[in-house]
């Protein structure tokens, strides 16, 4: 017996990053900080982690104009710099080299900077709203540059209620953003990484020493982040009278949100960027929350959609009563809640007033959540990955639909369903699909890397059975990078027909045009995060 696997003629190993996801990346990076930080960044994108001089000579810019890019990256959150020892040379000792890596994520996540505003919940007012904007715009900012924003945007209010009333007013809306985790402190500028091997000397417990695995971007990520006890403390001393009375220290806040910054304004703000001068700490929008909610919001549609409207209130609850004991965005399950806990939270919504008990735990078995034994305590959990799961084989099987037809779609769902392989007889059997036809279907599915086949052979008999399984990775690539791919065209187009809205004449239709593409793009990005953030 012959076993045989055979790869697609058109399959290769993915980037860890979207080809165009990269080029997606550039391009907001071009349209909010012109086209030298776009330079900058995209090497960094696609040539992966390196040192200044590394940067200055792939770019072929000068060491100042590639240092004042760097630092306005750093600034808006889509850099991260670390320094590491590398050895010197000959005869040299070690020498500490500061390394600069992109963050993709950070960067794509500022085309959602409206949606981010949308979903901050209405018991948030609009000066809380001007906060997180504020932050968006500039990307880090101290409290005291926050209270000298709402001085020059508020000069009104603070001279008819006096700064005092006005700063305490402004020091609850931004305690209120912190305590709901909206706006976190800033990472380290630049940490400094051991060698992996000095590391792991130090560390004892077996848990630790995985750490050493740990790629070199993961472990600078890691290090600079905040201790989770200081992550989102806001110290009251820190709201200083007279921090910041000179102009040369107040931040930049003639700029308005959305303004694309050039590269001529970059020079004189790059000190400012770099350190704080008066070592202050500085703050940032925590993109992390704002994923997670989206997160929320996608799975109770899904559930809406897929099982009825009853099950989305009761997942809308169990998500309302455990949003304080969330530790991260991509949790496999929901934290275990009491059935009366439950149904508590669904009483505060006016949708879920019409709920009884029993029809609260009906939705969780709906949910996929198994009785507990009767005599204890009923407590329930989620499956989220299983919702993420549906919804992604559910977003892929309406392309293979529209691509490919009915029947193809039938084979697809099933391989997609099973996730395992299957004779070419029983998926014709399964799907009633002629053989003939079949396999044809099932050929161009492979040659389109979708599908993966293997032969079996009988040297005796001389016979050979084909097996085939869905190629589940790579599909979910491909789509994601077709995303990307659409996501670009679609911020290509709007910045055309932007352009042409300047002609007075063509203003009043190019606008509802405008509209229409922005709001496409949205639900396009809907679908990115569906495969890449959730």
């Amino acid at each position: 017996m012959l076993m045989f696997s055979l790869q697609s003629p058109c399959s290769t190993d993915m980037a860890s990053s979207s080809p165009h996801g990269i080029k997606l990346a550039v391009h907001l990076l071009s349209a909010y900080f012109g086209e030298i930080v776009s330079k900058v960044g995209e090497c960094l994108l696609n040539k992966g982690t390196l040192s200044l001089a590394q940067v200055v000579r792939f770019t072929e810019l000068t060491k100042q104009k590639v240092t004042n890019s760097l630092l306005v990256l750093i600034q808006h959150n889509c850099v991260q710099a670390f320094a590491i020892q590398q050895a010197g040379g000959f005869g040299e000792p070690p020498k500490i080299v500061t390394q600069y890596m992109a963050l993709h994520n950070n960067i794509i996540h500022h085309m959602r900077f409206p949606k981010f505003l949308s979903m901050l919940p209405s018991d948030f007012d609009e000066d809380c709203k001007k906060i997180i904007e504020g932050l968006l715009q500039h990307g880090r900012l101290s409290l005291n540059q926050v209270r000298d924003r709402h001085k020059g945007k508020h000069k009104a209010l603070v001279t008819s209620e006096g700064n005092g009333n006005a700063t305490n007013m402004l020091h609850e809306n931004f305690n209120r953003l912190a305590q709901a985790r909206f706006i976190e402190r800033c990472p380290a500028h630049e940490p400094f990484l051991e060698r992996p091997e000095e590391g792991a000397k130090k560390r004892v417990a077996k848990s630790k020493l995985a750490d050493v695995t740990q790629t070199l971007e993961a472990r600078a990520l890691a290090a600079a982040a905040p201790m989770e006890s200081q992550r989102f403390l806001v110290e009251a001393d820190t709201w200083s009278n007279g921090a910041l009375d000179d102009d040369s220290k107040k931040s930049p806040t003639k700029e308005v949100v959305g303004e694309k910054r050039k590269q001529d304004s970059l020079e004189p703000e790059t000190e400012t960027w770099a350190t704080n001068k008066n070592k202050e700490v500085l703050w940032r929008v925590n993109f992390e929350e704002f994923v997670l909610r989206l997160r929320h919001k996608s799975c109770v549609s899904h559930v809406t959609t897929r099982v009825d409207s009853a099950a989305g209130i009761v997942l809308s609850a169990i998500f309302a009563a455990s949003r304080k004991d969330e530790t991260k965005v991509k949790a496999e399950n929901t934290v275990p809640l009491l059935l009366q806990t439950i149904f508590d939270e669904a009483m505060n919504s006016e949708e879920g007033r019409s709920l009884t008990i029993e029809r609260v735990r009906a939705s969780l078995v709906q949910l996929g959540c198994e009785l507990p034994t009767i005599g204890i305590d009923e407590t329930y959990s989620v499956d989220l990955k299983k919702i993420i799961d549906q919804a992604q084989a559910q977003e892929v099987e309406s392309i293979v639909l529209k691509k490919y037809g009915r029947e193809a779609y039938r084979i697809f769902r099933l391989l997609s369903e099973r996730e395992r392989f299957f004779e070419t007889d029983k998926i014709s059997a399964t799907t009633f699909v002629e053989k003939k036809d079949a396999l044809k279907i099932l050929f161009q599915l492979w040659k389109d890397d979708l599908l993966h086949m293997e032969r079996i052979g009988n040297e005796s008999q001389k016979t050979e059975i084909l097996l085939w399984k869905l190629n589940k990775r790579s599909v979910w690539e491909q789509v994601l990078d077709d995303m990307y791919h659409a996501a670009l065209n679609l911020k290509l187009r709007i910045l055309y027909e932007f352009e042409q809205a300047k002609d007075p004449e063509k203003q009043a239709m190019l606008v509802k045009k405008w509209k229409v593409l922005e709001a496409s793009l949205m639900i396009l990005d809907d679908a990115i995060m569906l495969f890449h953030d959730f």
